[in-house]
């Protein structure tokens, strides 16, 4: 996350906070008292974030970077999370210990002090009320199961942020009418664009290239990224930090996908399915670590993976395979009308 930069001021609302009037609509005040707590909560957030990398920091020293007291800020993030910044920051703390017990070969003395405990044994007990289970026996489980219950659903994920719950449900409808606007607005942006070429330009022929989205596009690499594609996000939601090479074989590639297909539907197919398309995570795969939320990448490997599907369902018509005629998803969705490719319309 970004540094904060919000004044204690604006962490309490005080005086630097714009002023909302008396006579300014209810819906309005509430949205912007609404959007005014959030941001509060982002900035303190990320002081949590940042200071889980000095796990011997104390609250007094983190209410005092927030510019608050520490009565004002306990309250403030108690009110927020349903959790005492302390126990918060602790559990925070608890996760990213079990998960580097499952993925590091660190020791686990060190794993302890890295998590704020003077003692392997402080550690050991603290871990064992937590997870059920000492961290000898977590690390030879393997348990990539390393979030603790909470209500407020944030948590630590690797390999150093938070993963922030969605703010509003958000469902699988609401990903597709986001689509459908991205949609209108591209078109409407391709129309513009128009205006820059002359009519020879508007009426030549088009060479089909998609040198921008696949350089040197075949049959083969074109399956290979579409299953990679889910592999790629499917690593990043899970925490990894980079994409492992596959096979290209036809028998590798359709291994590949019968792996990569609950992966991927169990990181974000399910999560958007129960209304959390706003949940947000970083992605350590990039370079630096950016942050997607599970909407995105859902709309993302939609569009991306329209136009490699049509590029393989046309490269293998050309090679004589026409079974799949255009790849229409019509009957999928519903319905029982023909594929696009076989259908007639009538056009003035």
């Amino acid at each position: 996350m970004a540094e904060a930069t919000l004044s204690g001021s604006q962490l309490l609302g005080g005086p630097e906070e714009t002023a909302i009037s008396a006579g300014t609509p209810r819906l309005i005040r509430c949205h912007d008292r609404a959007m005014a707590d959030a941001t509060r909560l982002r900035a303190i957030l990320e002081l949590v974030e940042e200071s889980l990398d000095e796990p011997d920091i104390d609250g007094a020293e983190l209410a005092s970077r927030a510019y608050l007291s520490r009565y004002h800020f306990d309250r403030l993030v108690h009110a927020a999370l349903g959790e005492p910044p302390g126990v918060f920051r602790r559990r925070l703390l608890l996760e990213r210990a079990a998960y580097r017990l499952a993925t590091a070969a660190d020791k686990v003395i060190e794993i302890a002090l890295e998590a704020g405990y003077a003692s392997p044994d402080a550690f050991a007990r603290a871990f064992a009320r937590a997870y059920g289970a000492p961290p000898s026996e977590f690390r030879r489980g393997r348990r990539l199961d390393y979030h603790l219950a909470a209500g407020n659903r944030i948590h630590f994920h690797p390999p150093g942020g938070l993963r922030l719950p969605a703010v509003e449900r958000s469902s699988a409808m609401d990903v597709l009418t986001s689509m459908y606007e991205h949609h209108i607005r591209l078109s409407g942006e391709i129309l513009d664009r128009l205006d820059r070429l002359d009519d020879a330009a508007l009426d030549r022929r088009i060479e089909l290239s998609v040198e921008h989205i696949d350089a040197e596009p075949s049959l083969r690499r074109v399956a290979d990224r579409l299953i990679r594609q889910l592999e790629m996000w499917a690593t990043a939601i899970e925490g990894g930090t980079q994409i492992p090479a596959g096979a290209t074989t036809v028998a590798g590639l359709r291994e590949r996908l019968t792996a990569a297909e609950p992966r991927f539907r169990a990181a974000v197919v399910t999560p958007v399915q129960a209304g959390r398309a706003e949940e947000t995570f970083i992605d350590a795969t990039c370079m630096p670590p950016q942050t997607f939320s599970l909407g995105g990448v859902l709309a993302h490997v939609l569009t991306f993976s329209a136009v490699r599907r049509t590029l393989a369902v046309g490269a293998l018509a050309s090679a004589g395979i026409t079974d799949l005629g255009a790849g229409d998803p019509m009957s999928h969705v519903g319905g029982a009308g023909q594929d696009a490719s076989t259908i007639t319309r009538n056009f003035e």
